[in-house]
């Protein structure tokens, strides 16, 4: 015999309900005393495991604390994963505000893994899918194995914060409209049809096809705009119709005041005429009601300037152009 042989057993996996027959009774009962063998898997260790804690008219399998002293519910299913556990799941981490949950199967489903790494991704709760076997080598006593399929990361958290800050600027910034479209309507009819959106933009027609006025918000300034854009194949044209605008330009800035800027956008189709107002935005919650007064009459400023203009051009008769004007803005 070869003295550098080594002698290597085989490892097998023991059916589960031959090592924990009942779930709770002989599973949880267990995973209790042994929480070590789950905190090998967590980012930080769990203490003080007590089990079936009421969670209103059901049971947690166990509540556990981490070492900020922070419930942990963890749900216990020697099966396959299945949408009832997952949703006891969720209602016993709101039920007890827990800072993590952890699931522990025994088959998980494709549908709750993806489920699980979700739910990482789009709150601040951490969440677990783990799958136990059991497995022995050769006659010897069984031994528990976990595997961590999902769970919390730095990435995951970085999604879920900038998911959460999405939801609160989209939230705020439909606020932000809905008070401007209220206040507008007492003022001007130019956006009466439009609703409220959550997006940075409300946009709204200008008296012809392919000319529309715009509010335009960001966190700490407004706009206003007349955006122009015929379709799909008219960059010609846009370009044709700013420059016919562009022939009275000394009026209409006239008209307007100070502020207005002239932009061909370069590499794009369409051709827009903005004034920003860097008094505010939707992050200055505090003053909406004087930035949105002061973005209304800019609206209202841009449409008298603008609208017997727009009214006046024969579209039919503008002259085609080949060579395309500068691109660029210009104040």
């Amino acid at each position: 015999m070869d003295e550098r042989s080594v002698s290597v057993g085989r490892l097998r996996r023991v059916p589960l309900r031959e090592v924990w027959p009942h779930e709770a009774l002989d599973f949880t009962v267990w995973l209790q005393d042994n929480l070590e063998v789950l905190n090998e898997h967590l980012e930080t260790p769990l203490a003080n495991a007590e089990r079936e804690q009421a969670a209103g008219a059901f049971s947690v399998d166990l509540v556990a604390e981490d070492d900020d002293g922070r419930p942990v519910v963890i749900e216990n299913q020697l099966e396959r994963s299945n949408h009832d556990h997952l949703g006891k799941l969720l209602t016993y981490l709101a039920a007890y505000e827990a800072s993590t949950a952890i699931w522990i199967v025994a088959e998980p489903r494709a549908e709750h893994v993806k489920a699980v790494a979700w739910l990482n991704d789009s709150s601040q709760a951490n969440v677990y899918l783990l799958k136990v076997e059991a497995v022995r080598i050769g006659d010897s006593t069984p031994a528990p194995l976990l595997t961590k399929l999902v769970g919390p990361s730095p990435e995951s958290r970085d999604i879920a914060t900038t998911k959460q800050e999405r939801s609160k600027r989209h939230e705020l910034r439909r606020r932000f409209w809905t008070e401007l479209l209220a206040r507008a309507k007492q003022r001007t009819r130019l956006h009466a049809t439009i609703s409220p959106g959550a997006g940075p933009y409300l946009s709204a027609s200008a008296g012809k096809p392919g000319f529309g006025y715009y509010y335009g918000v960001g966190r700490h300034k407004t706009s206003v705009g007349l955006w122009i854009d015929r379709g799909k194949d008219a960059a010609k044209e846009n370009a044709v119709i700013f420059e016919a605008l562009a022939t009275q330009r000394a009026a209409i800035d006239a008209a307007f005041g100070p502020g207005l800027v002239w932009d061909r956008m370069a590499g794009s189709r369409a051709c827009k005429i903005i004034c920003t107002l860097d008094d505010g935005g939707w992050a200055d919650e505090g003053r909406w009601p004087e930035i949105q007064q002061e973005t209304i009459s800019a609206m209202e400023r841009l449409d008298r300037a603008l609208r017997p203009r727009i009214s006046a051009l024969d579209l039919a008769a503008l002259p085609e152009q080949e060579t395309v004007i500068t691109a660029g803005a210009v104040e």
